[in-house]
């Protein structure tokens, strides 16, 4: 009886007490790690619905720390990487905008480390995948190192960052099969698409040529969030901040971007580090869109909002300074795998608002780096110690490396003379912006967040025709992988509230009619169309650091290559000779030519414009090697630019070139659809041959006609 009344006492057993959830279905609710049920998980705990996200939010805590933590030690997000030393310099001092010193004196030139990446593959997946591409900047500033985490698309999935472990789960690999690699193309990246319409804007962004680019070096950058800058004074203004390439944005197309994934999967790494160790140094300039805080529901959307972006013909870019690339990691692990950025790394004159993404984020990187880095020293890594003295009461933990002196860790203190001593604002101390905050603790989304398709369609309809057909050609990809036929009609849902018409062309190949769905909240947008979002606008004509692949064999005009080389280094390019093999070649001339790269180890995809020089031997070579033909149809199909001289023009007739355009076999020099062709008048061919060069891409052609 004792035994049976203790047991009583002791209640029920620890499989009792479950067994009574056996009949539950599984995930009937959703739940904290302690069991707690959980009300609501589309927005973090704010004061006020525009205010500020509150550091009690357990759930947003542990949702994040969780998903921060999943993979050791591979960044979650952001795994695949390449970076590069530099420095920076401002244009003219901005003392009215901000009182950051690295903005101050244009003779100053501040240490930076840039790290690009790709978002959703694994380290070891490839560089050309469909994706968003980080550009993040660290400044080593002499008031400690500022960090600018940023992407090459100015806008986000989601508006809160209690999401983003939602987000990143459905687009990584799908848990049951771990396929497929650094890829959107799957039925949980579309589900919650689906199912989240304030994706709406950056898909678009993602299915352009924007998630495609031809290099880190044609690349944009975007802060995404809306920032504050802070002057002596203490008056505050709001600041989306941006990079522009100098050698101007471009892109790859997808054909290309898919057959390098093979090819090459290192290519745009590849490209960084050889343009810096051939001194084509990488450029951008940073560039301010600056507003009054009073502005900040001005434009027809809350500027707090992450999936919006402030069109730049409303509020022009200002370039106010030069960021070049100069110098390649000696070890990536050291550098590029241990560099640590943190968005809360901020110098005195930088702030924040509230922005519920940022604010999530401030949170996140940094929690990130406590599991990924070891512990809370990280900061003393090589890679991300400041150029500053480093002086506060921090004490041991994992790879600790300071050795502490003095008697006291703690302030304030009499042992050690009361060492260090606090600073004031005058003596460079930072200064958080004081921004009056009330409001009502609450899970909430602000009414002004609420349109999510205004600036998705005015993204659509600021793109050229052919950057048009290249989204729906991308969606018709993604979705044609998409097996569940609801999550493919929910998703055309979502794109004819963007527009119609597009919902229409996409739904045309993925075997599903466009369904009738009520119309989502639009707000009538400032500007119907924002030229500067079209790539093709954002790109500069020129040639410099181009590529230029020439075709030889044995036979081959020696002196139309040394002609092309002349033109092409005084324009800052470059030429690559192509032959079957690697073994050297005799011009017609007598001379002896080494090859760059074979038809093994090389491909037009490499290459920005091919050139084929005569010479009667080498092209009758030429017209019986598959490889050369194909290479042909290849940058014709991809609207590179192609150039011929003398006889090269019969092998152009054996491609599918030939039957689109006419040849020129006289001494008349051609150039149509961006083929240059002539004979007798080499001189002439190469000055028309760099001239469509300049253009990039010559988008005017059918490339359907063409096999490759």
């Amino acid at each position: 009886m004792a035994k049976k009344k203790t047991a009583a006492r002791r209640g029920p057993s620890k499989q009792a007490q479950l067994d009574q959830f056996k009949d539950q279905p599984e995930g009937a609710f959703l739940t904290t790690d302690q069991g707690v049920r959980v009300e609501y998980t589309d927005d973090s705990l704010k004061a006020g619905a525009r205010g500020p996200t509150l550091l009690e939010d357990f759930h947003l805590r542990e949702k994040i720390t969780h998903f921060d933590h999943e993979r050791i030690p591979e960044r979650v997000v952001h795994a695949r990487g390449a970076g590069a030393h530099g420095v920076f310099q401002v244009y003219e001092p901005l003392t009215k905008l901000t009182r950051a010193a690295f903005l101050q004196d244009p003779a100053v030139r501040t240490p930076v480390f840039v790290r690009f990446s790709t978002v959703v593959g694994s380290r070891g997946s490839a560089d050309t995948a469909r994706d968003v591409r980080g550009f993040a900047v660290k400044f080593y500033t002499s008031e400690g190192n500022f960090d600018l985490v940023g992407n090459n698309i100015p806008v986000f999935f989601i508006q809160d960052g209690i999401k983003f472990p939602d987000l990143i789960h459905a687009v990584k690999p799908e848990p049951a099969n771990e396929i497929p690699q650094a890829a959107s193309a799957h039925d949980t990246f579309w589900d919650f698409v689906s199912l989240t319409p304030e994706t709406a804007h950056m898909v678009l962004w993602v299915m352009s040529d924007r998630a495609i680019p031809r290099s880190y070096r044609h690349m944009e950058g975007f802060g995404v969030h809306t920032f504050r800058l802070v002057n002596a004074q203490g008056k505050a203004a709001l600041v989306k901040w941006h990079w522009k390439p100098v050698l101007g944005a471009h892109s790859l197309v997808w054909d290309e971007a898919a057959k390098l994934m093979g090819k090459d999967a290192d290519f745009h790494r590849r490209d960084l580090f050889d343009s810096i160790e051939r001194g084509d140094l990488p450029e951008y300039e940073l560039g301010l869109q600056v507003v009054k805080e009073e502005d900040v529901l001005r434009y027809g959307f809350d500027l707090l909002d992450a999936t919006k972006l402030l069109p730049e013909e409303l509020v022009p870019v200002r370039l106010v300074g030069k960021l070049t690339l100069d110098r390649n990691p000696t070890n990536y692990f050291a550098e590029v795998e241990q560099v640590a950025f943190c968005v809360g790394n901020v110098v005195p004159g930088i702030d924040f608002t509230n922005d519920p993404l940022l604010q999530a984020r401030l949170f996140s990187y940094l929690d990130t780096q406590l599991m990924r880095l070891g512990g809370p020293n990280f900061a003393e890594l090589p890679i991300n110690r400041p150029i500053v003295p480093v002086a506060n009461h921090q004490s041991d933990g994992h790879m600790r490396t300071t050795v502490n002196r003095g008697a006291a860790l703690y302030h304030p203190n009499s042992v050690g003379l009361g060492q260090p001593v606090l600073a004031k604002a005058s003596e460079g101390a930072y200064v958080h912006h004081a921004e009056r905050v009330e409001g009502h603790k609450i899970r909430a989304r602000s009414e002004s967040f609420q349109d999510h398709f205004s600036q998705a369609t005015m993204f659509f309809h600021s793109l050229t025709d052919v950057e048009q057909l290249h989204v729906v050609d991308a969606l018709r990809f993604e979705l044609g992988k998409v097996v569940r036929k609801e999550v493919r009609a929910r998703v055309l849902g979502l794109l004819a509230n963007i527009d119609p018409e597009l919902a229409e062309a996409v739904s045309q190949d993925i075997g599903v009619p466009v369904p009738k769905t009520k119309a989502g909240k639009k707000v009538a947008p400032p500007i119907e169309q924002s030229p500067a979002l079209s790539l093709l606008n954002a790109g500069k004509p020129g040639i410099r650091t181009r590529c230029v692949a020439v075709l030889v064999a044995d036979g081959v005009d020696g002196d139309a290559i040394d002609e092309l080389k002349r033109a092409l280094a005084k324009g800052g390019a470059r030429a690559e000779l192509v032959n079957r093999t690697l073994a050297s070649v005799t011009t017609a001339q007598g001379h002896d030519l080494e090859p760059d790269k074979s038809h093994l180890t090389a491909a037009s995809v490499f290459y920005d414009a091919v050139f084929i020089p005569g010479g009667k031997k080498a092209i009758e070579a030429q017209l019986g090697q598959g490889d050369a033909i194909h290479f042909v149809n290849e940058a014709f199909r991809h609207a590179k630019t192609i150039g011929a001289t003398d006889e090269a023009l019969d092998l152009l007739e054996a491609t599918a070139v030939g039957e689109t355009i006419g040849l020129a076999k006289t001494g008349k020099v051609v150039s149509e659809l961006g083929v240059v062709t002539g004979q007798d008048a080499t001189a002439r061919v190469v000055k028309a041959f760099c001239d469509a060069l300049a253009l990039h891409r010559h988008w005017e052609r059918d490339p359907d006609p063409v096999p490759a």
